[in-house]
């Protein structure tokens, strides 16, 4: 029975999509509403800020009320705020919609996994759930510039939004008819300090990164807010050791699999993420491609994530999660040392194949860093630990994107900052390698 999967599969390629999509819809939305440079950088990241921030809480609300309801309200809030977004009358209204957006994307993502854990209890298909859902950032980060594109520059950029609320729509459908209720922890509270110090750290280190690709590193709003970021994470470790009913509870991130599957997603996050910003400024600025020739020449790295994730699906059952996250972290690092190696100005060609080797690695080891995580947590913890999981990539995402911006920017010449990020994204795969040979359990699977 696999409409469950398609069910849950399609709340998460909405939200992919729409960090992908808005890319190359964002100059066109500033022109048409006589927004601000600052007006366009919130509609971008107002979805990501809170998106990140509410990940954990999103989590803690599927155990406690039931994954699938959460789930629904998700998708109902993003679906919503879709229509919000594509009937903005001006920019003050877009950036609220799209702040609601990021809300309803906190619910949907964390209960994606747990749904999948829940409909499919037998390890192999829960293998080949998870490659699928892993597969679909692939497809909708690759379908994302295309898409946009496509959209913007035929129907208008009103429709990047419209697109959402079909797919919205089948989703809620489908899961409220063929995904089975959740179970409930209602007696656990949420802790809400806890609740309030994660929000406040995750929010604030992702504004402090994108400011740092804008202002430098050493900028004093950037320091600040990743001093308070430092605070507000201190305080959520404390308030944890305290609570009774903690939101992660800190046993389990002593467990060697849990942490440092945690760890790997945000590493192969950061190296992808990283390659893929700096490739489309490369692309754009320096070789004067458009948005959809952009997309066009980043579509064999993004095209290798569509199956890369259901093959380790696959063959899980087979050799164990270990060799296939390390086998991949290991191929996406050639990838990346390929192009930092590739010379000053590389002809095309000599980039498809470093691309495509980033792209496969990082999505053939994501299935099994997936199933990492979520076998080290009980599952009454299950949204907890897919939420904490999916936090942990998405700071590496804005880490990649910011540190390879500020390269980019900083460094004497564009290729010298373009090859320094190339190279610090593989020594980023090389650690998420060792930490896989370190972390990830080895035995296959049973039947």
């Amino acid at each position: 029975m696999w409409v469950p999967l398609l069910a849950v599969c399609a709340g998460y390629f909405m939200v992919i999509l729409d960090v992908t999509v808005i890319n190359v819809a964002v100059p066109v939305i500033g022109r048409d509403l006589r927004t601000s440079l600052t007006g366009i950088q919130w509609i971008t990241d107002g979805y990501t800020l809170v998106f990140a921030g509410f990940l954990l809480t999103g989590g803690a609300l599927g155990d406690r009320l039931g994954n699938r309801r959460v789930f629904c309200w998700g998708v109902a809030v993003f679906t919503v705020s879709s229509a919000g977004c594509a009937l903005a009358p001006d920019a003050p209204f877009l950036v609220a919609a799209r702040l609601l957006e990021g809300l309803g994307a906190a619910l949907i993502v964390p209960g994606s996994l747990a749904l999948l854990q829940q409909a499919y209890p037998v390890p192999a298909e829960r293998s080949r759930a998870f490659g699928l859902w892993g597969s679909m950032a692939g497809i909708a980060a690759s379908a994302g510039p295309l898409l946009g594109g496509l959209l913007v520059s035929t129907v208008g950029w009103r429709w990047v939004f419209l697109i959402n609320l079909p797919v919205g729509v089948a989703c809620l459908l489908l899961t409220l008819r063929h995904v089975a209720r959740s179970p409930r922890c209602a007696a656990r509270a949420l802790d809400w300090p806890a609740q309030c110090a994660v929000v406040a750290a995750v929010a604030l280190l992702t504004a402090a990164l994108n400011e740092a690709g804008r202002r430098g590193w050493t900028a004093p709003v950037v320091l600040a807010g990743v001093g308070l970021a430092a605070a507000a994470a201190t305080a959520f470790v404390v308030r944890e050791r305290l609570a009774a009913s903690p939101v992660v509870p800190l046993r389990l991130l002593r467990s060697r699999a849990m942490s440092g599957g945690v760890v790997i997603g945000l590493l192969f996050n950061f190296g992808f993420y990283g390659m893929v910003f700096t490739a489309s400024l490369e692309f754009q600025h320096q070789r004067g491609l458009s948005a959809l020739g952009t997309g066009l020449a980043l579509f064999p790295a993004v095209a290798m994530t569509m199956f890369a994730s259901v093959l380790s699906g696959r063959l899980a059952r087979r050799t164990g999660d270990r060799p296939l996250v390390v086998a991949g972290m290991l191929l996406a690092a050639l990838g990346l040392a390929g192009w930092a190696a590739a010379g000053a100005d590389p002809a095309y060609p000599l980039l498809v194949v470093p691309m495509m080797a980033a792209g496969f690695g990082t999505s053939f080891a994501l299935t099994g860093s997936t199933a990492t995580v979520m076998g080290a947590a009980p599952s009454s913890y299950s949204g907890a630990a897919s939420a904490l999981f999916n936090t942990a990539r998405q700071i590496g995402s804005a880490t990649g994107v910011a540190l390879g911006g500020s390269l980019l920017a900083t460094s004497t010449h564009y290729t010298t900052g373009l090859r320094t990020s190339m190279t610090l994204g593989a020594l980023a795969y090389l650690t998420a390698a060792v930490l896989a040979w370190l972390c990830v359990p080895s035995r296959p699977r049973s039947r």
